[in-house]
């Protein structure tokens, strides 16, 4: 697990995400899983979800087999959203569980503890319950509207300050955020974000990626203290096979 780093040997509430862009391998704009992936990582992507609503348990676990061994090669962590069972075949570094996916205990039961176990949530109330039950970091949102779900409204930055103040876990904030917006964003508190139709409808995926890249890696050396002119880019990615 190479894109997660840990104070401790225990896993909550240390646990730091390597980086403030969460990448999801999500095809609504028409890509195929793998190759989004592939284009993902090759723009420098350190933590990366695969999100498959509409697949087979079959198709899902192919798919999560082939992007784990992708996200090995690169050093990059692997998140499989919704389906614990299939992160635990696939050898993923853990899965991200909705609301009214199987519950957070159940899950660690099924992964151990070596897992990351990542909640969705989209109240205060939602993520200090998950903070309670153990997870080892929480989605917000959908923080605006628009976006990959077309969603009406969103709950707004303001609500994301009010989680920030109420839990410790990292936050990802989802939900119609794009790289123009990403800094505003973390500046209200979330660790990292999940950018997806700005990312995925790009002319070009991997150097939109590559841009937000190196926006994160400039924010954290920023945030450093790096002396003047020692302005940070992003790391070289390695190119998956």
């Amino acid at each position: 697990m190479d894109a997660a780093r840990y104070a401790t040997q225990s896993i909550s509430p240390v646990f730091v995400l390597a980086s403030s862009f969460y990448a999801i391998v999500d095809p609504y704009a028409g890509h195929e899983p793998v190759q989004l992936a592939k284009l993902l990582l090759g723009g420098g992507a350190e933590v990366l979800q695969l999100r498959l609503k509409q697949a087979s348990g079959r198709e899902f676990l192919a798919k999560a087999r082939q992007i784990a061994s992708l996200c090995r090669g690169c050093g990059a962590l692997f998140i499989v959203n919704d389906r614990a069972d299939v992160a635990l075949l696939a050898g993923a570094d853990g899965v991200h569980l909705g609301q009214e996916d199987l519950p957070l205990e159940a899950a660690r039961k099924l992964l151990g503890s070596s897992r990351l176990v990542g909640i969705s949530t989209h109240s205060i109330q939602q993520a200090v319950e998950a903070e309670r039950d153990g997870a080892d970091y929480i989605g917000f949102g959908p923080l605006f509207a628009g976006g990959a779900r077309n969603t009406a409204t969103g709950q707004g930055l303001d609500l994301l300050r009010q989680v920030r103040a109420s839990v410790k876990l990292p936050i990802v904030a989802i939900g119609a955020i794009t790289e123009e917006r990403l800094p505003e964003v973390l500046a209200a508190g979330a660790d990292a974000a999940a950018i997806i139709s700005d990312v995925v409808t790009a002319p070009d995926v991997r150097a939109k990626v590559r841009s937000i890249v190196t926006q994160c890696a400039a924010r954290e050396a920023g945030r450093a203290g790096a002396p003047a002119g020692g302005e940070k880019t992003a790391k070289p990615p390695k190119e998956p096979a």
